[in-house]
């Protein structure tokens, strides 16, 4: 800096408080806080105690005239809904924080700090913080109401089918349903023949969960019916109850299909034959022998549906005797996958051997166990394959490694983690062995689970406290698990540890 150059220091004014007489900066008001605030308070007028109706079997709280939230205690749906109760009151000031004062669960009551500012004496801005105390009283909704006079008294109906011989899709779909807890409307759950049935007290909850089941799987569109129930001659009023029928493509993961000419064609020529391996809202299909994908969407398949040449329960075992690496590693979508030659057994009859090619090169060796499909032994009756005349099938279709001689893998052994499930009421008229044959098919959907990582990418798995550690867990070595960091902790409090919990706060 030159010598010819100065700084000017500025000093802030100060003047006297027309109350207290003490110093401080100038303001239009000439007065400090303090006595600022003695003198006006922006909260004058605004409710401190207002009273909102909760109904405590759904947990969800009243939007007058007749709207009824969903929302827990502390969460931002629930913080919405009580600022919004004093939407008129908030009109006279500025809202600028909101948030929760700790409150005992069973006190019923709930306590929101809200910070607001006001223009006051001469346009000095004043902010202040108060508490507004939300009384809950209780009041059973109407879904609820109806619920409790009679359990079969719902509105609408879901009837969601599959008309395949397993329920597997029913268990995946059910964990999706559970974390996203979209059946939590439904007033009553019952199992059925190739599907589940869904009852609702709205009709405008069973359509959004029939939505829901498009986003999720591929459904056809939904088809509704509805049966007057009664008429009200002088108020001009009916009374429905709605049923909407789902159904969901037969197609599952690890089928092996033949497509339709029409639709390989539309697809560029893929296969014709080749395995589904994997189902969400579209189809993805591979082929096993050029590792061609594509992806079918629910409108595509509709528009010219097929059905499976095999599906899962026809999965035979093989011995791998010798393994040849024909070409290097791909990544198909997130899998990995090399085509191999081997030389593969019935794991009952030695008599026949095969040599087939696989894309499962980068995992199965010499002495390892496959499941497949035996083309070589099935008796096929389907339009689809007589219609290519030159296509040879080949002998045996390997779909996936098996790990059942690992005596880590036996039926029924407890697991580190455990599914949580939705309050279903099985369907007694079938008798015992229906549900042998589902306690079954559970046991294999816990072991897709996993094997595959991308099957449980969208579900969540707990914690299984009741798990102890066997000694013998290294006889597992090289047998698929699922790793604790994908596991979530089950926290269920029962009253008296809420109550504890809230004694040592």
């Amino acid at each position: 800096m030159s010598a010819n150059m100065f700084l000017i220091t500025r000093t802030q004014g100060t003047i006297l408080c027309c109350k207290c007489r003490i110093l401080m900066a100038p303001n239009p008001a000439n007065m400090c806080v303090t006595c600022l605030r003695s003198e006006v308070d922006i909260t004058e007028g605004l409710r401190k105690n207002v009273t909102i109706v909760h109904c405590p079997e759904c947990d969800s709280y009243l939007k007058p005239p007749r709207t009824w939230l969903k929302a827990q205690l502390e969460s931002k749906e629930l913080l919405t809904y009580c600022v919004k109760r004093l939407e008129t009151d908030l009109k006279k000031v500025r809202l600028v924080n909101a948030e929760f004062i700790w409150t005992e669960p069973h006190s019923k009551r709930v306590k929101v700090k809200l910070k607001v500012q006001k223009e006051v004496l001469n346009g000095v801005i004043l902010e202040q913080s108060y508490v507004v105390e939300y009384v809950q009283q209780d009041q059973m909704c109407e879904s609820c109401t109806r619920f409790q006079a009679n359990p079969d008294q719902w509105v609408a109906s879901v009837q969601l089918r599959q008309r395949v011989l397993h329920r597997r899709t029913f268990f995946y779909l059910e964990q999706v349903l559970l974390k996203h807890d979209a059946a939590a409307h439904a007033i009553k759950i019952k199992q059925r023949d190739q599907g589940i049935d869904f009852f609702f007290g709205n009709k405008s909850h069973a359509l959004k969960f029939v939505g829901f089941l498009g986003e999720v799987s591929p459904t056809d569109k939904s088809k509704r019916s509805e049966r007057l129930v009664s008429h009200d001659t002088k108020n001009n009023t009916y009374n429905y109850k709605y049923t909407f029928s789902v159904e969901i493509s037969p197609i599952c993961r690890e089928d092996l299909i033949c497509l339709p000419p029409r639709v390989a064609v539309s697809l560029g020529n893929l296969g014709p034959l080749v395995i589904c391996t994997k189902v969400t809202n579209n189809i993805t299909l591979l082929d096993p022998f050029t590792l061609r994908q594509c992806f079918l969407d629910k409108d595509q398949y509709w528009r010219y549906p097929f059905k499976s040449l095999l599906s899962s329960r026809q999965l035979v075992e093989y011995d791998v005797f010798n393994v040849e690496i024909v070409s290097p590693e791909y990544n198909v979508d997130s899998f990995k996958y090399v085509i191999a030659d081997v030389e593969v057994a019935r794991v009952t009859d030695y008599g026949k051997l095969f040599y087939v090619r696989t894309h499962l090169g980068h995992i199965l060796k010499p002495g390892d166990r496959a499941l497949g499909y035996d083309l070589y032994g099935v008796n096929l009756n389907d339009d689809d394959v007589d219609k290519y005349r030159d296509f040879i099938l080949p002998e045996v279709i390997l779909m996936k490694k098996s790990y059942e001689e690992k005596p880590h893998r036996k039926r029924g052994k407890p697991r580190p983690w455990k599914l949580k499930s939705l309050n279903i009421e099985l369907d007694e008229s079938r008798g015992r062995s229906n549900v042998e044959k589902m306690n079954v098919e559970y046991e294999e959907f816990l072991r897709d689970l996993e094997e595959n990582p991308e099957l449980r990418f969208n579900l969540s798995l707990y914690h299984n406290e009741d798990y102890q550690p066997s000694e013998m867990a290294s006889d597992g070595e090289g047998v698929p698990f699922v790793p604790l960091e994908e596991l979530f902790a089950d926290l269920e409090l029962t009253e008296e540890e809420y109550e504890e919990d809230g004694m040592e706060e």
